[in-house]
């Protein structure tokens, strides 16, 4: 199939943007990197009147470091960019790794962390991860701008907070020197979605203790969700194997999986939140205790 006709429009400033969103309505879409965009059109799932591309819109696209342990994503930024990040193997290896897991060059060649959070599917990856470092996110409008937290984010299957007259701009988050974290996930085949996907972040105090803990999932619910439960079983305590198992097991109870004839059971994937939340786990407090060392 190919999709309905539209009028296409391609602005050059993000007030520019913002102008044809509140002149369009509901009638519009925003082209960020297409990849989950353009298969919707051409199967007529989605069918916009108005296509608005950000693609030439200046300043959107950076990753940089800010005050006080602060990274500042800029929502445009593709998920190759991040894969190939130094200063993100660096400070916060859990994107790198996850943006290296996203369908194939292609996509992570085109794809945006942006327009990827903006879908809102519950199987992507970057969900769980914004959750687990406890995110802001910086949505404008032409009235301003506005800063949603990551828990506040998703509102549900392909549904998040961001108005039709907004554009989700940048993602930021605080990495504490003595953190780690990681992301791990199931896959039936390489470049498929997540069956289960598990993002944890963990940041030490001076005696060795979780000071800060977050435990992303991703496609168990929904939306993507906090497994908070699991987070209370490590936070104040010293991230032992046997209390990262005791998390794992108790983040199972957070998830809410349904049976799926393509990728399993309800109970199979429970099963597999709890082997792949105690994986990201152990890799984040391994690396969070190899960063305390550097101090």
């Amino acid at each position: 199939m190919i999709p309905k006709s539209f009028e296409y429009v391609s602005p050059s400033t993000l007030q520019q943007a913002l102008t044809y969103l509140d002149e369009y309505g509901s009638d519009s879409k925003i082209l960020a990197g297409g990849q989950s965009l353009i298969p919707l059109m051409k199967l007529r799932l989605a069918s916009p009147k108005y296509l608005v591309d950000i693609n030439h819109v200046s300043g959107l696209d950076y990753v940089r470091e800010g005050e006080n342990n602060t990274i500042k994503i800029g929502s445009m930024t593709r998920h190759h960019t991040i894969e190939t990040s130094s200063l993100l193997w660096h400070r916060a290896p859990i994107l790198p790794e996850a943006a290296s897991m996203i369908g194939d060059p292609q996509v992570r060649n085109n794809g945006t962390i942006g327009g990827a959070l903006s879908h809102a599917d519950p199987a992507g990856d970057w969900g769980a991860i914004i959750i687990a470092l406890r995110a802001d996110l910086k949505l404008a409008s032409s009235a301003g701008e506005r800063i949603v937290k990551s828990d506040d984010f998703f509102v549900d299957s392909l549904t998040t907070v961001v108005k039709r007259n907004e554009i989700l701009t940048e993602i930021s988050f605080q990495v504490p020197k003595t953190s780690g974290g990681a992301y791990m996930k199931l896959e039936r085949k390489t470049t498929d979605f997540a069956t289960v996907g598990a993002a944890a972040q963990l940041s030490l105090d001076q005696a060795g203790n979780c000071e800060k803990v977050g435990i992303g999932l991703a496609s168990v619910a929904s939306t993507s969700i906090r497994a908070k439960k699991g987070e209370a079983v490590l936070l104040g305590k010293e991230p032992t194997a046997a209390r990262i198992a005791e998390a794992a097991k108790t983040a199972v109870e957070d998830s809410r999986p349904t049976d799926d004839a393509l990728r399993g059971s309800a109970n199979y994937k429970r099963a597999m939140v709890k082997v792949f939340v105690e994986r990201a786990l152990t890799r984040a407090a391994d690396r969070a205790k190899r960063k305390a060392g550097e101090q």
